[in-house]
């Protein structure tokens, strides 16, 4: 159970993390207990962790502010060991660097500025960039869907998760149907061979010869980055017959 100064200081700093928080940081008690906190932290660009969302958890001694918290990320990061406690100037592994005027605010801005660096430590964990990355892009989805202790505490940002990954999903599926939207040169390909004896009005016949010809002349020319405008030049006229044909 917190003490009446920790209860006190606690409460002050939440209304400051409201009023003025601090950039890529939310940070609220949990509403039974307030010496658990849950913070949230989104990728900074120019980052690896770019468009991340991370949840963890700051754990405040009775005695706060003259002891540090305990500090942990639940999101799987590529940084640190998920639901560890990570040992930082500012946590509780070194009591002995700890200020009681640091607050949260400075906890946490500390978190992400070792988080963004390369320095190591107990809890930190080594991955490559393209790593990080990935579980940069899934963790939306890790704290909407599987985090249970995250959606009880921050159900305001699943409700907007839920949206923007059905805005990313709608967007990846767009991007998959351009993908298989069919190539003009392939479609001509397959299109039916007519050939010039199925042609009856001699005029059309003379015109789809001289047509071919000109189209054979044009290749000789241009042995190269000719082919696209060969095919459809044939596909033109294969329509055109047809529709004689068809008549």
């Amino acid at each position: 159970m917190a003490t009446r100064q920790a209860q006190k200081r606690l409460t002050k700093e939440y209304k400051m993390m409201v009023e003025n928080p601090p950039p890529f940081i939310v940070a609220r008690p949990n509403e039974d207990n307030i010496l658990e906190w849950h913070y949230v932290i989104e990728g900074p660009p120019d980052t690896p962790y770019k468009g991340g969302q991370y949840h963890g958890t700051l754990t405040f001694p009775a005695d706060y502010p003259y002891k540090p918290p305990a500090i942990r990320m639940i999101t799987p990061n590529g940084r640190f060991k998920e639901n560890t406690r990570l040992c930082l100037s500012m946590s509780d592994y070194h009591p002995d660097t700890w200020n009681p005027g640091w607050s949260v605010a400075t906890i946490l801005n500390g978190l992400l500025s070792f988080m963004t660096g390369e320095e190591h430590t107990t809890g930190s964990i080594t991955t490559t960039t393209q790593e990080k990355h990935i579980l940069a892009k899934r963790s939306m989805n890790y704290n909407t869907y599987k985090n249970t202790r995250f959606k009880m505490v921050f159900s305001d940002m699943v409700e907007s998760n839920i949206k923007e990954l059905e805005r990313r999903r709608m967007e990846e599926n767009d991007d998959v149907s351009e993908d298989k939207k069919e190539d003009p040169l392939v479609k001509a390909s397959q299109e039916k061979v007519i050939d010039m004896k199925d042609i009856v009005n001699p005029e059309d016949r003379i015109r789809a010869e001289q047509a071919l010809k000109e189209l054979d002349n044009s290749g000789k020319k241009k042995n190269q980055g000719s082919s696209s405008m060969i095919y459809i030049g044939v596909l033109l006229v294969a329509f055109l017959v047809g529709l004689v044909i068809n008549k």
